[in-house]
């Protein structure tokens, strides 16, 4: 048997696994990871090594999109991060404390979010990233010294910060992975 028979019974095989991992990556920016970039990473070395001639193809214009989009998720992300703890009058100790504790708390969210399969990680590692956020700048504003109820408040800044971070986010990465589904079949 020849290679190229080998190479054609694959070929349906590639867009499979590219859509397979674009939605992990995907999953990755709910948890609070460098998801975005990943699916960027996916549509430059698609569009790098498949040429125009494959059903599979993804275009620079796709790139670019993708390009922009993963950026723009992320200066929104600090952005609301940033301000839920900065417009409440938060320290830097506090900032760096909720990036750190949200973090911590999204990996903790998977793991308690086990139980219910995909859905309940998910939903538990962006509510525990949100609560260890407010931990975080709790923690950070009382090292700076600020009385319990002001770091509490910051606190729920740094929350409501995350999680409005994190959808705005998501929501990038859902038309990023759109834009690849699209095409990877169309």
């Amino acid at each position: 048997m020849q290679i190229s028979n080998y190479v054609s019974w694959l070929t349906p095989l590639i867009p499979i696994s590219l859509s397979f991992l674009a939605a992990v990556s995907w999953v990755l920016t709910l948890l609070g990871l460098p998801g975005n970039w990943g699916l960027l990473g996916i549509a430059a070395l698609t569009a790098y090594f498949t040429s125009d001639t494959t059903y599979f193809d993804v275009s620079s214009t796709t790139v670019l999109l993708a390009l922009g989009l993963a950026t723009l998720g992320e200066v929104v992300e600090f952005i609301a991060g940033a301000a839920g703890v900065n417009q409440l009058g938060g320290s830097r100790k506090g900032s760096v404390l909720a990036l750190a504790g949200s973090v911590v708390g999204a990996i903790v969210g998977i793991l308690f979010g086990v139980p219910v399969p995909i859905v309940g990680s998910l939903i538990a590692a962006v509510l525990f990233g949100g609560l260890g956020a407010f931990a975080g700048a709790v923690a950070g504003e009382r090292w700076d010294g600020k009385e319990w109820d002001l770091a509490i408040k910051i606190g729920w800044g740094a929350l409501f910060g995350k999680l409005l971070g994190t959808l705005l986010k998501s929501i990038c990465g859902t038309i990023i992975l759109v834009l690849l589904l699209i095409s990877f079949w169309y």
